[in-house]
């Protein structure tokens, strides 16, 4: 999926059109592994632990993330899907896509929540899911897992646990799936 904040003028109908592969499937498995592992290390193993993957791009890598840690601990995380799209702050700058189930499976209150995201741009994403996960309690911390950070922020956000630091100029995409990272360009349709 490719980042959300992306340049305003991506959402005009244009498309994605792919131009260099920097991440096989095999390179995302290895990335997602190493990061399951850094999340554990950090927190001292899996309790009170839940994973929160950001709509639509970080649920799926949320997914795999607690799939590893199951594999390696033993314990079954909680893993939930946060919609931040009424919490962005530029709700009228760019469409409002349409809105995700958000489903968090527990009260987060006095848990350390894995917000988990595809892509890291300008933070924006991020900003929103902080006020979101407001809703849902007050954790105990949060920290951040994303498979890729291009950098560009404009928010002092900085993540906690990274699959691949990809510098890119502004006008890039990066598109992240199952099937690789891709960075590509926009093309007007047709």
């Amino acid at each position: 999926m490719a980042e959300r904040d992306g340049p305003p003028e991506a959402a005009g109908g244009q498309r994605f059109v792919p131009r260099t592969r920097v991440m096989e499937p095999d390179d995302l498995r290895r990335a997602t592994w190493r990061m399951a592992h850094e999340i554990l290390e950090r927190n001292r193993g899996a309790q009170g632990l839940v994973l929160v993957g950001l709509q639509k791009g970080g649920v799926w890598v949320a997914e795999q993330l607690v799939g590893v840690v199951r594999e390696v601990s033993g314990a079954d995380v909680p893993c939930g899907t946060l919609d931040v799209a009424f919490y962005r702050d530029d709700i009228g700058l760019r469409p409002v896509l349409t809105e995700e189930a958000t489903d968090i499976p527990v009260d987060l209150t006095g848990r350390t929540v894995v917000l988990v995201d595809d892509v890291l741009y300008t933070g924006r994403t991020v900003r929103a899911a902080l006020n979101a996960l407001a809703d849902h309690g007050r954790a105990r911390a949060v920290q951040l897992a994303v498979v890729v950070d291009r950098g560009h922020r404009e928010l002092p956000i900085r993540p906690d646990f990274v699959g691949k630091n990809l510098p890119t100029r502004s006008d890039e995409l990066v598109e992240v799936s199952p099937t690789g990272v891709v960075i590509g360009d926009l093309a007007e349709p047709g």
